[in-house]
Order: C-alpha cells, then sequence, then structure tokens
C-alpha cells in the first residue's frame, strides 16, 4: 500500500461531446437481422433492442440520472496506485454503524440507488434508528470510476485489502460488509485480508462453481433440487459469456468499447436472464432508467474492456485459491482460512445458489430464501434486500 491517503471529492460530469457521440453512434447502428421464431433463445432478439436504443437515443435523461447520482457525496482515494471510487452517505443517528456494500457485475454501485435511503435514514422508511448504517460504496476497480491503472486488480483479494484500507481512511476500524455477484467474492476475503475488522457480512445469491462438474442431484429435494437443475442447464447454455472474458477478454472489448449497442445488448441479456422468472423482459424487473444508467456508466467510461479483463484475473485467481485451498494443513506448509466472521445468505428466486455445494460445511449463520427477485435485488426488489439486512445485522453488533 502506498503512503498517499489524500481522499478528493468526486462528481460526475461527463461532457456534452460524449453524449452527442453516443446518440451519434445509436442512430448510425448497423443492425443484425434475425430469425423468426427463435425470440430470446439464441440473445437478445434484434427488434427487442431497436426499441431499446431508440429509448435511450431519444427519451433517456443522461443529466437527469447524473444529477441524482451526484446527490451522493463521492470521493476517490489511491490506494497501491489504484484510485478507488466510493459514495460515502452518512447517516444522522448517533448509533450507526459502518456498513462497506459492494456491486457485482455487470452492474455499478449505482445499483443500489434504492436502498441507500431506506439503510442510512431506517426512521423515515419504516425502521428503527438500531438499524441505521454508514454507506460505503465503492466501485471495483475496472468497473464504475475505478478505472484500472495496470494488470492484476482482477484479484479479489487485493481488491478485497484495498477496500478495507479505504474503510480504515474514513476511520471505520471494524465494519458490516454485504456485496453481491463479484462483491459477494470480494466480501467473503475481506476477513483473510484484514482479519478482525468485519463484524458480521451478507451476501445475496452465491453460486457453484460454473467451470466444475454437472451437480448432482442425488438427495437433493424442493428448492435445492429445482436449483440445482436449472444450474446445471446454465453451465450447458448461459456461461458463454463468462467463458470469452475470462479467456479472450480483449478480443470481445473492440465491439464493446466502439459500439453502443453491443454494450447494450451485452448487459441487457443478463438482465433478462438473470432477474425473476415471472418478468417476461428486463424492464419487467428492473426500471428502464435505472438499467441504462448502468449501461451509461459502462459505456461513458469504457468499462467493457476492463470489467472483460476484471473477469479475466477474477477467475485466474479462483482458481489458484482453490488449488491452494486443497492442500493439506499440514506442519509448515498448507494454507488455514482465518475464522469467518457471522455470515447471512439472503437467496431470490432467480439465483442459482444450492446450498449444499456453496455452504458444505454449513458455516453461514443464516439462510433465507425468497420467491421474488433475481441477481439484483437492490434493484428489483430493494424492500426485501433491506428488510433481510437489517434482520441479519440487528443481532451482530
Amino acid at each position: 500500500m502506498t503512503t498517499t491517503t489524500a481522499i478528493r471529492s468526486f462528481r460526475i460530469d461527463v461532457p456534452q461531446a460524449e453524449l452527442d457521440d453516443l446518440r451519434a453512434r445509436l442512430a448510425h447502428t448497423r443492425w443484425p437481422g434475425e430469425l423468426p421464431g427463435v425470440g430470446w433463445t439464441r440473445g437478445v432478439p434484434t427488434s427487442y433492442l431497436k426499441r431499446i436504443a431508440d429509448y435511450w437515443q431519444h427519451t433517456y435523461d443522461w443529466r437527469k440520472a447524473e444529477a441524482q447520482l451526484n446527490e451522493l457525496p463521492q470521493f476517490v482515494t489511491e490506494v497501491d496506485r489504484q484510485p478507488i471510487h466510493f459514495a460515502h452517505v452518512r447517516s444522522a443517528e448517533p448509533t450507526a454503524r459502518p456498513l462497506l456494500m459492494v456491486h457485482g457485475w455487470p452492474s455499478s454501485f449505482a445499483e443500489f440507488a434504492n436502498v441507500v435511503g431506506p439503510l442510512t435514514d431506517p426512521v423515515a422508511h419504516g425502521g428503527k434508528a438500531e438499524d441505521a448504517v454508514h454507506l460505503v460504496l465503492p466501485s471495483i476497480p475496472g468497473y464504475g470510476y475505478s478505472p484500472v491503472t495496470e494488470a492484476g486488480w482482477g484479484n479479489l483479494f487485493r481488491v478485497a485489502a484495498a477496500f478495507a484500507e479505504v474503510m480504515t481512511r474514513l476511520g471505520y476500524d471494524r465494519f458490516l460488509a454485504q456485496g453481491t455477484d463479484v462483491g459477494s467474492g470480494i466480501v467473503g476475503m475481506l476477513p483473510m485480508v484484514a482479519p478482525g475488522q468485519v463484524i458480521a457480512s451478507h451476501v445475496n445469491g452465491p453460486a457453484p462453481f460454473p467451470f466444475g462438474p454437472e451437480l448432482s442431484l442425488d438427495g437433493l429435494e424442493g428448492s435445492q433440487l429445482e436449483r440445482a437443475e436449472r444450474f446445471n442447464a446454465w453451465r450447458q447454455d448461459g456461461i458463454g459469456y463468462l467463458s470469452i472474458q475470462s479467456t479472450r477478454p480483449q478480443t470481445l472489448s473492440y465491439g464493446l468499447t466502439d459500439s453502443p449497442v453491443a454494450q447494450l445488448a451485452w448487459i441487457v441479456e443478463k438482465f433478462k436472464e438473470w432477474t425473476d422468472s415471472k418478468a417476461e423482459l428486463p424492464e419487467d424487473a428492473v426500471d428502464l432508467d435505472q438499467l441504462l444508467t448502468n449501461v451509461s456508466i459502462y459505456w461513458f467510461n469504457e468499462l467493457g474492456w476492463s470489467s472483460a479483463h476484471s473477469v479475466y484475473e477474477g477467475m485466474e485467481a479462483y482458481r489458484q485459491f482453490a488449488s491452494r485451498s486443497d492442500e493439506p494443513a499440514a506442519e509448515g506448509g498448507g494454507w488455514e482460512a482465518p475464522p469467518m466472521p457471522p455470515t447471512a445468505v439472503a437467496v431470490f428466486e432467480a439465483d442459482l445458489s444450492v446450498r449444499r455445494e456453496v455452504d458444505p460445511y454449513g458455516a453461514y449463520t443464516a439462510w433465507t430464501e425468497y420467491d421474488r427477485g433475481g441477481h439484483f435485488p437492490a434493484m428489483e426488489v430493494p424492500e426485501l434486500l433491506v428488510d433481510d439486512i437489517r434482520t441479519f445485522f440487528r443481532s451482530h453488533r
């Protein structure tokens, strides 16, 4: 870690020329054809994406979204030569505790816009003063407003250590942690890089390792059997995006950086496949403007390439960690993980969380399943996520 610990204020301010360029690129898109009767089975239909792109070009208001995001106090600090952007919203409640909340892919800190008020000012949103938190929402390096400066920031251990350092610089020696997707992995590694600092943690939707063997269905029943069946089906035809990003991120990067429609399709597909199965279209699951704010953050900051490289490096680090974890912890060799803080898991309807696979030793303190929501609960079902976070953290102080 460097000795430069300055924290600078930050505001989002996209130049008008970039907005004009986006609209011009959308207007001059060269659209592919589509086969009749295929629907979503081979990716995002052209007829659907044309409508969303037209809305992005003519109706969506980035300046309004930008102003709303800038209502959140935002900052940048450098850790190990890497700029780390974060929003820091302090609660007025004197007993509030700090909560680090980490987004995933393909998302950003803007995912949490709907939960900021309920978490920092619970009394005004039907909660109790004792539930209040000071909220810290970082952008993972390569995402949001944390542009990567060198290779290696896809290693989640390194990211976790950087986020722990940010919390220390803010004066939070001990804190709560919550994560989704990649953020769940970062939260899970915090106790290893910052032992004793995490009071308790909360994650949503952990899934088995996608490149591992097919899950055995023996002994499973009810929701666990159904999720395992869905996971096996997803392994067969749902991980193309991951295979590409974890092997050839640079080749993918050209399309995502040059074409806003390519970036839009790359993200919209995930909001179709990973949200509540009862939602027919992505905008039935999440607010379309909020979805396009997330896509716009990727576009204006050219995150298609950097987030793809982060996925590549993250998968490499995961494989190394997994092989290291399998080593026997014998005299002077092997490795033993430090104690894990109390941890809760929230599983939403569309999640592929099979407890036998992701929690084989019963390490999680709480496991709660819901019949609504999916991979982006802060956008889909913010009230359920907030209630689950409040309930668990209330008993761990």
